[in-house]
């Protein structure tokens, strides 16, 4: 496994963080013991959770993902050889059942820590991240922005930042991240941390994928040039990337098929791309799966990819997936789709 340099700090994070938000969903906790050995045994140090997994979020099961890693660290001991991040929700609609003031004031924010910590029986968390921004943004599906008139949103970005420094200060993370968020989010962020002299943000844990490069436009050139990389999620998206859905393997409980819900992966354009980059890794020996991971790994401005399984066949064949290099050749034919059916599943 190789081993990357989370930004300016001195965390040095497996290639492949293991995703968790099927626990307590799709998973149960003996499943997600089993796949933190697994991962481990492989290499994999780092791993990335959520106060609001697993997903979809419900009012049963918001926190399980948490407690089953929590009760996984009590069993195992020996936090400080793995790293560890999280998130706290931010405002939306239907998420009442988890805290009484979701936002991202000084107090929610160390409520929500409190709780997380609480959850995984540890002291400290690595990484704490914002797990969507508290203004209209585009982010979930949406690639442009849209402004609205009535738009009430206050800017608390100093009062976040201030925040992050005094549980830095208190040892109860180590650094701080967003997630879901814009180049001007990012830019903004970094530009109040150096003019109050307080610690960056360290990453930026956004949606990429073959069915969705928009990170492309403008976060890459920030993750690279202001040294805060992409921790990259749904890099299979939602499992129609690995083929599954395609070639007629998909069960009734697989993620398309039981959540119809969540649509983002589900449009006509993104079936149609996927089966072009089925195609490619057919005629180059390679699964779907590593055919798409393997893209995501290599990106320059990435640090770390999020992967996710609800087997261990498929953790298996994602981790493989850290081993491979895929040839100028397949990378031209990846864009030429691309270039195609840009960006279909945004």
């Amino acid at each position: 496994m190789e081993y990357r340099k989370l930004g300016h700090t001195d965390l040095k994070v497996s290639k492949i963080c293991l995703g968790t938000m099927t626990w307590g969903e799709q998973n149960s906790e003996q499943d997600a013991h089993q796949q933190l050995d697994y991962a481990l045994e492989r290499g994999i140090n780092f791993i990335d959770t959520a106060e609001l997994y697993a997903i979809p979020s419900r009012d049963y099961n918001q926190g399980l993902t948490e407690k089953y890693l929590g009760s996984w660290l009590k069993k195992r001991g020996k936090r400080d050889d793995l790293i560890l991040a999280s998130k706290i929700v931010g405002p939306r609609a239907g998420i009442e059942y988890i805290r009484q003031d979701i936002n991202f004031k000084s107090d929610s924010i160390r409520v929500a820590l409190e709780g997380s910590l609480q959850r995984l029986k540890t002291d400290y968390l690595d990484v704490y991240q914002l797990h969507w921004p508290e203004r209209k943004a585009n982010f979930f599906g949406r690639l442009g922005f849209e402004y609205a008139k009535d738009d009430s949103w206050q800017d608390n970005f100093l009062e976040i930042v201030r925040t992050m420094d005094s549980l830095i200060k208190e040892g109860k993370i180590r650094h701080w991240g967003v997630s879901n968020e814009t180049a001007w989010g990012v830019m903004h962020f970094l530009h109040l941390a150096e003019m109050h002299h307080l610690p960056r943000c360290v990453s930026v844990q956004n949606p990429y994928s073959l069915l969705n490069r928009s990170y492309e436009v403008g976060l890459a050139e920030v993750s690279i040039r202001e040294n805060v990389p992409l921790l990259a999620y749904s890099p299979l998206g939602f499992g129609l990337l690995s083929g599954k859905y395609h070639n007629g393997t998909a069960s009734k409980q697989s993620r398309i098929n039981q959540f119809q819900e969540m649509s983002r992966y589900n449009s006509q354009e993104a079936y149609a791309a996927t089966a072009q980059y089925i195609q490619i890794a057919e005629e180059n020996g390679l699964t779907p799966a590593q055919l798409a991971l393997a893209f995501v790994n290599e990106r320059p401005f990435l640090c770390s990819n999020i992967i996710g399984a609800t087997s261990m066949a498929q953790l298996k064949e994602n981790i493989d997936s850290a081993e491979l290099k895929l040839s100028t050749e397949i990378l031209n034919a990846i864009n030429q789709v691309h270039r195609r059916i840009s960006n279909p599943a945004p």
